[in-house]
């Protein structure tokens, strides 16, 4: 559990002390990290208590602070430079800058749009307790074969309303958008399928800590649930409450649904997701092509630490805020390295490059060249690369005619394609001719 920072006003002499040149680097650096007291108490300069220490950079953060209000609390977060930084860099980046790149393009923007959602999907449903690996889920996915248990249920929900989000990002946020999003994101994973897109009508529900079994949070009131909605709908939807940087609005409706708990589960599901939505509304459309959810996973004892630190430092949100922001910034960042390895992959494709083949064709035939074993089927493929059946088996019979693939029977209905017994060969021939 979080350990209680000390409460105790700091004399002016103090204060005055600790703004002084010898210890405002340390000063600085706490306040840019938005570190904790459990952090904090570790970095304290010599000669200096560490409440005094605490309570200088709590004060710090109070005089620069932004604040908001809802029924149930008031909230606050000091903008420091740090996120003012990320948050300029994702502005400049976000809503075009690559673009206009090859890798991109209208053509093939598409299929890794289609692998970031799948990659989304399941990570945030991961985070939940979904047990599916990846490959699996993505074969599922793929293919779009019924869920065999809970746990690819919940990645094929997940999936399924990122996609109805990208489609509603022009929405108002409303109650009946929350209950839709949470409908679609819990069916048939509840134990009770009637709590699907309904808010919970009591307060039995605890969030406890799976290591110690303490209870971590208790949510507010259900009393208190449609209140709130109404209130965040006000904020999220502009009504007059002033402006906050959309990124960080985006962030405070991912804080507001999980902290309210509306729900008798899906909560963090449903939060996620309405973030993700919130950045398309905002034309961050490049969100589309960043797995958030599995860069929390890979850090979720501190995504949990940060809902906490919220709570017990008299409702900062700044803790929430800075690791939301970098967490988008390492998203973003894994991003460029994997359009940096697509580059150099499809450089490599360009060795294949045969007259009157298109470009699908010649993926399917660097797949068959480097893994020899692989059996295509036309639904395979119109998934993979977004097409429709019809074209994606044209492209196959094209590659067959070639005489680099061949049909082989997969059942009495089912027909597969695999590379030709003579594909080498073949492949020789016509880059040659």
């Amino acid at each position: 559990m979080i350990e209680e920072a000390p409460i105790k006003p700091i004399t002016k002499e103090v204060y005055s002390i600790l703004m002084s040149q010898e210890y405002a680097g340390s000063i600085s650096k706490m306040v840019e990290e938005y570190a904790y007291w459990d952090s904090v108490k570790y970095h304290v300069p010599k000669g200096i208590k560490p409440e005094d220490f605490w309570n200088a950079i709590k004060k710090i953060r109070q005089m620069g602070a932004n604040f908001f209000r809802f029924s149930i609390c008031s909230f606050m977060y000091k903008e420091t430079n740090t996120m003012q930084a990320l948050l300029h860099n994702f502005d400049m980046n976000f809503g075009g800058t690559l673009s206009s790149t090859d890798i991109l393009s209208d053509k093939n923007r598409r299929y890794y749009l289609l692998s970031s959602i799948m990659e989304e999907a399941i990570a945030s449903s991961q985070m939940e307790g979904a047990s599916t690996t990846r490959k699996v889920a993505k074969e599922m996915l793929r293919k779009q074969a019924k869920p065999k248990d809970k746990s690819q249920q919940m990645i094929l929900n997940n999936y399924n309303t990122i996609r109805y989000l990208s489609e509603h990002k022009d929405d108002d946020f409303s109650q009946e958008l929350l209950l839709e999003i949470h409908k679609q994101i819990t069916e048939k994973t509840l134990d009770n399928s009637d709590d699907e897109g309904r808010f919970r009508t009591d307060d039995s529900i605890h969030v406890m800590n799976v290591m110690t079994g303490e209870v971590a949070h208790e949510p507010p009131s259900y009393k208190m649930i449609i209140p709130t909605i109404t209130e965040l709908c006000a904020l999220i939807n502009d009504e007059g409450k002033g402006f906050i940087h959309p990124i960080i609005k985006a962030v405070i409706l991912h804080f507001m649904i999980s902290y309210l708990h509306p729900f008798v589960d899906g909560n963090g599901r449903t939060a996620r997701s309405l973030f993700y939505w919130y950045m398309l509304k905002k034309g961050y459309w490049l969100t589309e092509y960043l797995s958030i959810s599995r860069i929390i996973y890979k850090s979720k004892v501190q995504y949990e630490k940060v809902f906490l630190y919220t709570e017990h430092d008299n409702y900062d949100l700044g803790y929430f805020i800075h690791y939301n922001l970098k967490v988008l910034n390492q998203a973003f960042e894994e991003l460029k390295v994997y359009l940096e390895r697509k580059t150099k992959e499809n450089a490599a494709i360009l060795e294949y490059r045969i007259p009157g083949l298109n470009e699908r064709q010649i993926q399917i035939i660097k797949i068959c060249a480097e893994k020899p074993s692989s059996i295509f089927t036309s639904k395979d493929l119109e998934i993979r690369f977004n097409v429709s059946v019809k074209t994606i088996r044209a492209d196959l019979e094209g590659l067959v005619e070639k005489g680099l693939m061949e049909i082989v029977s997969l059942n009495k209905r089912l027909r597969g394609y695999t590379r030709s017994k003579t594909f080498e060969e073949r492949l020789e021939e016509i880059k040659e001719n």
